[in-house]
């Protein structure tokens, strides 16, 4: 009987998550995944060439996920604002659901070199899109006023990323407290009091 390929894949990426999350990047050691996933580097190497692209296929799981929770928050609803606020509230609910490869994605690929640079910025460029559309939706059916919804979002990615970073490194401020505090002066910013 043959192995699932999509199951041990499934295997490495858990064991990668776990170590890369508590070992960084430059300290993970292939070996490690090996023992902690189950498999052999001969099954890494058939899914991943390098252990930059496991890395970066962490990335991109953590990013799905993130996008699809949003995706999936706010598919009942109708256009306008309180798209973007279930979409904020899921966002950071997600990071704060995971965070360990909140972690990875935000604080680890920092500093990684240009691949990673590159993959955290197609990232950040894909939510801020994600947020664009959910405020020009909102400035189409007249719940808030015309305004650069493309400088809004990045303006509103690096918000969310500076907070939620301090947030994954230290634990503070505490969810509910950063929701409470950042979603209102987010809406505040293009003109939408509740």
């Amino acid at each position: 009987m043959a192995s699932d390929p999509n199951s041990t894949k499934g295997r490495i990426l858990d064991a990668a998550l776990d170590i890369f999350s508590r070992k960084g990047f430059y300290n993970t050691k292939l070996d490690e995944i090996v023992e902690a996933s189950h498999t052999s580097k001969g099954a890494i190497y058939f899914h991943f060439p390098n252990k930059e692209r496991l890395f970066l296929a962490l990335v991109d799981q953590f990013a799905d996920l993130l996008e699809r929770r949003v995706v999936e928050a706010i598919q009942n609803e109708e256009k306008g604002i309180n798209r973007v606020r279930i979409a904020m509230i899921t966002i950071l609910d997600t990071f704060g659901r995971y965070r360990r490869p909140a972690k990875i994605l935000l604080v680890q690929a920092a500093g990684l070199g240009s691949t990673f640079e590159e993959k955290r910025n197609e990232i950040n460029d894909r939510f801020a899109f994600l947020i664009q559309t959910y405020l020009d939706e909102s400035v189409e059916i007249g719940d808030i006023e015309p305004v650069d919804t493309e400088v809004v979002s990045m303006a509103w990615m690096g918000a969310i990323y500076n907070v939620v970073i301090r947030w994954v490194n230290t634990g503070e401020p505490e969810p509910e407290r950063l929701l409470n505090s950042l979603l209102p002066i987010l809406l505040k910013s293009v003109g939408y009091e509740r």
